[in-house]
């Protein structure tokens, strides 16, 4: 399938174990019918790390560019021919853009999408932030914070093991991680930014111990949303940015990126979106 041309037009699609869920085929069709690229096509396959090879090795010149999602971020690095900085200073690479030479260039919209996301809610500069979590999520963050952030950033984790990973991170992309144990989390809620890098469920327990004039919230679910996190944070008056506004600018970057034309609608894709997870 991956290696048939199509005349009528160019190919993208996300890869990814498992991919059912993805809104990413949603969000690229909405930007191609937008920008009038009626012959363009975005589609979903799960391809694991050990199908990656072979799955890169069977696209054709149609092909102008993937997403790619977990567990795919990291093994794809070795493929690519390139790779931009942005996607090198966390060693994952979200965004792959085909050239018509075949060459194969790596690159990172996760980190860029979320200090747009954060700028369209009106936040450009913090003095200081915390994270909860320290997955593959966190490093990203602290990516973006690296740009945003002038003072301290305070990772709230569960082990000794995710806490020397976050203070690697922090040292690789200059900024100054602090650590903390998640069962002090709920300190987290006086920083004027907070990012939830955790996967759901994990900080329900949190939203009774928001304080009454909280900063911004970053969560990056959006299925479900709003989380009971989310909720209680916007109910104390406090800035929220949501997965979905993260998701939609990532794939703004991207749409850019593998069509050449820009602006890519966000509006547009974010209502697609949204619509997608009614």
């Amino acid at each position: 399938m991956t290696g048939r041309a199509t005349a009528e037009g160019r190919r993208a699609a996300v890869l990814g174990s498992p991919i059912a869920h993805s809104l990413s085929p949603v969000l690229h069709r909405a930007a191609y019918r937008e920008l009038g690229l009626a012959h363009w096509s975005y589609d979903r396959f799960d391809v694991d790390e050990a199908g990656l090879p072979g799955f890169l090795a069977g696209l054709d010149a149609s092909w102008a560019g993937l997403s790619l999602t977990m567990p795919l971020k990291r093994a794809v690095i070795p493929l690519l021919d390139e790779v931009s900085d942005t996607a090198a200073s966390v060693e994952a690479v979200n965004t792959v853009v085909l050239g018509a030479d075949g060459r194969r260039t790596g690159d990172n919209t996760d980190i860029p999408g979320m200090v747009a996301a954060l700028r369209e809610r009106g936040v450009e500069k913090v003095e200081s932030a915390a994270v909860l979590g320290a997955g593959a999520t966190a490093s990203s963050a602290l990516a973006a914070l690296a740009r945003i952030c002038t003072g301290p950033v305070t990772a709230y984790v569960r082990s000794a093991a995710r806490a020397a990973e976050m203070r690697g991170w922090g040292e690789r992309l200059g900024v100054d991680v602090r650590i903390a144990d998640w069962a002090a989390a709920t300190e987290a809620f006086g920083a004027p930014l907070v990012i939830a890098t955790t996967p759901a469920g994990t900080t329900d327990a949190l939203a009774v111990d928001v304080p009454d004039r909280p900063g911004t919230l970053f969560d990056v679910l959006y299925e479900p949303w709003p989380t009971p996190l989310a909720a209680a944070w916007s109910g104390a008056g406090g800035g929220i940015v949501s997965g979905l506004d993260l998701l939609v600018h990532q794939a703004v970057l991207q749409v850019e990126r593998m069509t050449g034309r820009s602006p890519a609608p966000l509006d547009v894709m974010r209502a697609a979106g949204g619509n997608a997870l009614r």
